[in-house]
């Protein structure tokens, strides 16, 4: 059976080429995802790694935890804690380490960093080997800086340049006085790090005369336990807590294969969609290969094969395609994996350097997979055969399915249909954040109902089409005819395309939603002409607010300054706002009393005033980090949303009792509204500082919906792979319907139809079965979009459903596309069947 097995293979080496393809594909992507994620993580593991080489112990600030009245805040770690942990037994140095958002422009005034990238710290003196100089001398004042290698490379700064640079808002032009290497993985990645001298990295970061952190090197001779054991006796353990450098490096490498984890995810499980199409494919092709040699398996049969025989002959079939397929898919995933890298790089992302990855684990998995996917999927149609008698095989009865199988295909496939659609439904009724595992199960259960009801669905669907096919006269009702003649085949084949563009159209309907949703909420809730914010979400000085408020042609502005209160023994955090112009840019809809915030009235969002059971006229005591206390009285509650909530009162009751103050964002009317003159006056008056953002509420609109936008396109690209092997399914079923068929088409040849409309009639074929996947596709798709946005409307109260009416007649018409060039190749070579030899065809 074996050599039998093997001998078949060989003999149709080109049937079982596109099976092979699909196969490899699938292959290829999950072992390309593997090897890509794991040549990034461990680079990123290895480069951060080495930045803690140099730390044997890291005391860490604890966070006082609120208690009564009292605002919690975090420990300081002064200069006495540094000077005793440098003299506990064991220590041989202790630095103080400062950090905190640092934007460097680059000679074109662009941020030389990304936005949460751009970093400065302080550099310790000439024994600071953490960040080896390459050129230049250590800073001394707040008008010196050093860039670091990679930074000052890209953007073109020497030793004695002045470079541009802002923290919270403000212009600084110190000069470039050194140039340093590190082993910082988000420098490695792209980001900017600029240190100053200590004192000024303090002042400029907010850390007065404290530290972020202070790291401990050993003795020679005493090991990171040890010295943990000291440090911690010596500490009080109440400010602060100590972690080894071990056990850093340890935690950044599990984060960051953390965060490799959730790319690793996405692209396996598209990975698994394109094989999940794939095994329509090889069941297929095993299929109509095990049809072809139906009399061959009776014979076998009748000389005494048994019918576990037949199936292991069918299955060792599959074991060599799988094995084949695995193993190209391997070594093109390999390919993959390392053209992802050099794909990101030359879009100018920066990574570590390092070896390409190829783990024990990539390699069994590709194998796996491949020979798994095949013979599972062949297992079926090898049973089947093998249940044939050999007498009624040998004679050449081909029967047709059953009445009670094709009633058992019906009632489960309408079961699993009524399940998937009941439990969606009722996912859509539950918490956002709780609905997400019923959505699933719903939407597999559906796509699987929706999959065993496709035969059933084909023939109304099908004969839908046949009065457009009647235009192309004998090819059409041909094509027609021959598209339900075998509506397993028909249905196994349209769902390839019906998974990808279900997932397609879904997607596209809830991008399209949520891009609506978000434009109305920017224009619902914000009168202002403009909203000025740092980059990276980092905190604004407040000089900046005061210098937008002075600018030409601004009538009204108003910071969102924000600060943690203690309220009824809860930490809430209060945004503060100029209570004279607030009302002038907002438009919040006010469900009860005013809109007013004084000094002694506050507005309040629906969802604090239910915590707190409040209602305009309440009375509620404030509590401030400094340990002061304000009665405040409800004036309004309103409607909150996703860009202002919370309870809000005026600057002037906040911002005296704030440590230090600072500002997320300022809200800006002018007089002529948004236009290019006013923007330029408000980049003018801010110095032109590349770190501070000048959006209007288009602006503000697009931000927020690039990262759906961008997820979006990655599904498109993602999903290609899931098109590719569709298309080859296509391309298998009419090639292998065209041999089964060549003796009907032989005599159809002889009794006048010509070539051409032999062509057409495959054609027409492949055009109705695509067609016929893309309407399952995209109204599956359209019920999944709505079901999603569903449960985002919970969240977003200005969500409604959009269908993208132009988006979903183009995925319909691609779909036509793909069926039409699928039969280039099949309806070619039906064409070019000789008449004769096709008639004596068995």
């Amino acid at each position: 059976m074996f050599r039998t097995a093997l001998r078949n293979v060989f003999a149709h080496k080109a049937r079982l080429l596109m099976t092979v393809l699909a196969v490899m594909l699938g292959v290829a992507f999950v072992s390309g995802t593997l090897v890509f994620t794991n040549t990034i993580s461990d680079a990123y593991q290895k480069s951060s790694a080495k930045g803690f080489d140099r730390v044997d112990v890291a005391v860490r600030p604890q966070y006082l935890d609120s208690e009564g009245d009292k605002v919690g805040k975090r420990a300081e770690l002064t200069r006495a804690l540094l000077e005793k942990a440098a003299h506990v037994p064991g220590a041989a140095s202790a630095t103080g380490v400062v950090t905190g958002f640092t934007a460097v422009a680059g000679r074109d005034g662009t941020l030389a960093g990304g936005d949460w990238q751009s970093a400065g710290g302080n550099y310790w003196g000439a024994k600071d080997d953490r960040y080896p100089l390459v050129g230049g001398h250590a800073p001394h004042g707040k008008d010196e800086v050093l860039l670091d290698s990679r930074t000052a490379e890209r953007a073109g700064y020497h030793v004695g340049d002045t470079v541009r640079l802002s923290v919270d808002g403000p212009v600084l032009t110190p000069t470039v006085v050194g140039i340093f290497t590190t082993d910082d993985g988000n420098v490695a990645a792209g980001g900017s790090l600029a240190l100053f001298d200590t004192p000024t990295a303090q002042a400029l970061l907010g850390k007065k005369r404290g530290y972020d952190e202070i790291d401990v090197r050993a003795a020679a001779g005493t090991s990171q336990s040890a010295l943990k054991a000291a440090l911690d006796k010596a500490l009080p353990s109440r400010l602060v807590e100590t972690t080894t450098g071990k056990q850093l490096a340890d935690d950044q490498a599990r984060d960051i294969s953390a965060s490799m984890s959730g790319l690793k995810q996405t692209l396996l499980v598209f990975a698994g969609i394109a094989l999940f199409v794939g095994t329509f494919i090889i069941a297929n092709t095993f299929t109509m290969l095990v049809a072809q040699r139906t009399r061959e398996l009776a014979l076998m049969r009748a000389v005494g094969a048994s019918r576990r025989q037949v199936t292991r002959s069918v299955l060792i079939e599959a074991f060599a395609v799988g094995t084949v397929a695995g193993v190209s898919g391997l070594a093109a995933g390999i390919g993959i994996g390392a053209g992802l890298r050099s794909l990101l790089v030359s879009f100018g992302a920066s990574m570590p350097d390092g070896p390409l990855v190829i783990s024990p684990g990539t390699v069994v998995t590709a194998l796996a997979v491949g020979v798994l996917i095949t013979m599972l999927a062949a297992w079926l149609p090898g049973r089947r055969a093998a249940k044939i008698p050999p007498v009624a095989a040998m004679s050449s009865v081909h029967a047709p399915a059953t009445t009670k199988s094709l009633v058992l295909r019906n009632t489960l496939g309408a079961l699993f249909s009524a399940a998937g659609v009941a439990v969606v439904l009722v996912a859509t009724t539950m918490n956002a954040d709780s609905a997400q595992g019923p959505m699933g199960l719903g939407a597999v259960l559906l796509i699987l109902g929706v999959f065993i009801l496709t035969p059933l669905l084909s023939r109304p669907l099908i004969a839908s089409a046949a009065p457009v096919l009647r235009v192309f006269g004998v090819s059409g009702k041909l094509a027609r005819q021959n598209s339900v003649r075998n509506p397993r085949r028909t249905a196994a084949t349209a769902s390839a395309q019906m998974i990808g563009l279900t997932l397609i159209t879904g997607m596209t309907v809830m991008a399209g939603s949520l891009q609506q949703a978000i434009d109305k909420m920017a224009g619902s809730a914000i009168r202002a002409d403009y909203v000025v914010s740092m980059a990276g979400g980092g905190p604004l000085s407040p000089d900046v607010a005061r210098k937008v408020a002075a600018t030409d042609g601004v009538t009204a502005s108003s910071p969102l300054r924000g600060g943690e209160t203690r309220i009824d023994g809860h930490s809430e955090y209060v945004t503060g706002v100029d209570g004279a112009s607030i009302g002038k840019l907002t438009d919040l809809k006010v469900e009860d009393g005013s809109f007013t915030v004084d000094g002694t009235r506050a507005l309040v969002d629906q969802d604090r005033a239910k915590e707190y059971g409040w209602k305009p006229g309440s009375r509620f005591t404030v509590h401030f980090q400094d340990g002061a206390a304000r009665r405040l009285t409800v004036a309004g509650i309103y409607e909150g949303n996703d860009m202002i909530d919370g309870i809000m009162l005026d600057n002037r009751v906040l911002t005296p009792h704030l440590t230090d103050a600072s500002d997320r964002q300022v809200m800006v009317k002018t007089a002529d509204g948004a236009s290019d003159d006013a923007k330029h006056e408000l980049v003018k008056a801010l110095g032109a500082n590349p770190a501070i953002k000048i959006q209007d509420k288009k602006d503000i609109s697009n931000e927020i919906a690039k990262m759906f936008t961008l997820m979006l396109n990655m599904v498109y690209g993602l999903l290609g792979m899931a098109v590719i092997v569709a298309v080859l399914g296509v391309v298998n079923t009419l090639a292998m319907s065209v041999f089964e068929r060549s003796q009907e088409i032989g005599m159809l040849r002889a009794i006048g139809l010509d070539r051409t409309a032999v062509k057409r009639m495959v054609r027409l074929e492949s055009l109705v079965i695509s067609l016929f996947g893309g309407v399952l596709g995209i109204g599956l798709g359209v019920f999944f979009g709505w079901a999603a946005g569903e449960l985002l409307g919970t969240k977003m109260p200005t969500y409604e459903l959009v269908l993208p009416w132009g988006r979903m007649a183009v995925f319909l018409l691609l779909a036509g596309v793909v069926g039409i060039l699928a039969a280039l190749w099949p309806a070619r070579r039906a064409a070019r069947l000789n008449m004769l030899t096709a008639i004596k065809a068995e």
